[in-house]
């Protein structure tokens, strides 16, 4: 499960330089890499030391009189500091200073994992700043920190901070990396002003979200103050590679397998009630929302190109959408690209490919060594259906294309509603109700996330429209709103997250032939604080196109297999007849 979760990803990252796996960097200039430690100080009062493991990438025509622009970079999860060679060659070779880094629990680092915390990972992250801008007592060649490394006196200096503050060690440096070494970038900038840009890949905006989403009564975001419904492939997995993480090199350190092994202290009882209850205690919710970049946007003042990816049931487009409107709207310098691969797969073209090496090259040109390179337009999407990218001057793009509810159908006209009703009974104990591939695992060794997904009968209820004339492209957040009747859970909803309703909402492609695809295996899992009054679902974002002949279908199920559903067996009936009832579609064209 590592080696594949990190295989995704590593092709992703291969894809982006512009190499093929067995492909070596194309050298425009050389460079030497030295593998160095780093002893550091965390926690919220920098006491608790760390050791830090990483490779410093210095081109050769980086000196004291030539001093040349850096980077950051940090593993995704369950990686190490191997993981960016490819990355930290390639900017080498453009004349970049890299200082790739195995985070905090993974590749030989010390310290237990913290979720990219700002008060553990940022402030770790921090200190390497400080190392990259020639502080002394940070960098040394060996693991028990006796020799000191070379100071750095070959990067570029900046007067002041993004605060306006002269600091003595105040490199130009930006951050790159992708998952956790997306996060990471948020956090380390959130905490140290000294980051001049970021490039931020396929991470979260709440991590609460990511974990436990609720596609309902969101407030700010992806962010609700109901808990949503738990992941548990995801959850396995992570949980599986942190512990592997810690034990492959707890002899080195061994405090790191006390308490929740490998992991901070709250993790363990967060993923042990979360899969019991199928929703986030509040305290686990803090937590996670603390080491989320929701809970700081504020402090995030430097240029960000985010890039999310499509095929993504991880951190889907969702989170990315919101970090960016997040930002736009408090005039951070943002741009946001949407790719093909992420967490759940994909393979770009080699022009989806080019299009996103380029702008992020353009990104960090323009920002750290000042080229007047234009950094691209504010949004970009790939189109799995040509192989190429569409920009845009904005986000959100196109009009909106209700298509109401009107007994099992979708209708385009409100003239074209017909009363009728669905019933259906959600399952007991959180079970299943769907046979279809499971995230992480079934991608390997079920079945992948573009064929047929099956629901149980009794267990939804559907609408399909007719079939589409023509193409219609859908770009962005589908919405979908409907009203339900519950009894059971119109009585037990007072009792909390436990007695609420947990449904799922999930959008198909349906052939010529009858099959319906789920879109990029997307689920919208809601749980619903108040079942007498109308729900508003905002389902994942897609980069999608409806094929002529096909037709549009939304299903709301009572179970998933990827998630943990509801505690308690709920009669649902949906009675349609009105027009405020509807899915709403981004299209494009």
């Amino acid at each position: 499960m590592r080696r594949r979760m990190l295989g995704v990803l590593g092709c992703g990252l291969l894809a982006l330089v512009g190499l093929s796996p067995s492909g070596t960097a194309s050298a425009a200039g050389s460079y030497t890499v030295t593998s160095l430690h780093f002893a550091v100080n965390t926690g919220p009062n920098g006491t608790q030391p760390c050791d830090i493991v990483g490779d410093l990438y210095k081109p050769a025509t980086a000196s004291a009189s030539h001093r040349a622009p850096a980077i950051l970079t940090t593993n995704g999860f369950g990686g190490s500091a191997a993981d960016q060679a490819p990355f930290a060659q390639k900017y080498a070779a453009l004349g970049y200073v890299v200082l790739s880094y195995s985070g905090l629990g993974f590749g030989g680092s010390g310290c237990k994992i913290t979720l990219d915390d700002p008060d553990y990972d940022g402030r770790a992250g921090s200190q390497l700043v400080s190392f990259l801008g020639g502080a002394r007592g940070i960098g040394f060649t060996d693991a028990a920190h006796t020799t000191a490394a070379s100071p750095v006196d070959y990067v570029v200096h900046d007067a002041r901070d993004h605060n306006g503050k002269a600091q003595t060690y105040d490199p130009r440096v930006g951050m790159w990396g992708g998952s956790y070494g997306g996060q990471i970038q948020f956090a380390v900038a959130s905490v140290d002003a000294r980051v001049d840009a970021l490039n931020p890949q396929i991470t979260w905006n709440d991590l609460s979200y990511s974990l436990g989403p609720n596609n309902t009564a969101q407030t700010t975001g992806v962010t609700s103050p109901t808990p949503g419904a738990t992941k548990l492939t995801w959850a396995a997995a992570f949980s599986a590679i942190g512990v592997f993480d810690g034990a492959q090199y707890s002899a080195a350190d061994p405090q790191r397998m006390i308490g929740c092994p490998n992991f901070a202290d709250f993790v363990c009882p967060a993923l042990l009630t979360g899969s019991t209850t199928g929703y986030l205690q509040p305290d686990a919710i803090a937590a996670l929302r603390h080491a989320s970049v929701s809970n700081y946007l504020a402090k995030i003042k430097i240029p960000v190109l985010l890039d999310q990816g499509e095929v993504d049931t991880l951190f889907n487009l969702n989170e990315s959408v919101a970090t960016y409107q997040a930002l736009r709207a408090q005039k951070t310098p943002v741009a946001l690209m949407w790719r093909y691969n992420g967490h759940s797969g994909g393979t770009p073209s080699a022009a989806g490919a080019a299009y996103e090496s380029n702008r992020i090259q353009a990104w960090f040109d323009h920002y750290l060594k000042g080229s007047s390179v234009s950094t691209g337009p504010a949004f970009a999407y790939y189109q799995d259906w040509t192989g190429t990218v569409a920009t845009a001057n904005a986000f959100p793009i196109g009009t909106s294309k209700r298509l109401y509810l009107s007994g099992n159908n979708l209708v385009v006209s409100t003239e074209d509603i017909q009363p009728g009703s669905q019933s259906f009974v959600t399952p007991p104990a959180g079970a299943p109700t769907t046979l279809g591939s499971l995230d992480v695992v079934g991608s390997q060794v079920t079945v992948p996330l573009d064929q047929p997904d099956v629901n149980l009968p009794g267990s939804y209820a559907s609408w399909t429209g007719a079939p589409l004339a023509a193409p219609v492209t859908v770009v962005g957040s589908p919405t979908l709103d409907v009203t339900l009747s519950p009894p059971t859970a119109a009585l037990s909803q007072a009792a909390g997250p436990a007695g609420q309703l947990v449904l799922f909402a999930k959008l198909y492609d349906v052939g010529s032939d009858g099959s319906a695809k789920l879109i990029n295996g997307l689920v919208a899992p809601i749980r619903i604080p108040d079942v007498t009054r109308p729900v508003h679902i905002t389902l994942p974002g897609v980069a999608h196109q409806f094929a002529a002949g096909h037709r549009i279908a939304i299903y709301l199920a009572g179970g998933d297999p990827n998630y943990r559903g509801g505690v308690a067996a709920a009669p649902v009936t949906v009675s349609t007849g009105s027009a405020g009832q509807a899915l709403v579609l981004p299209v494009v064209g």
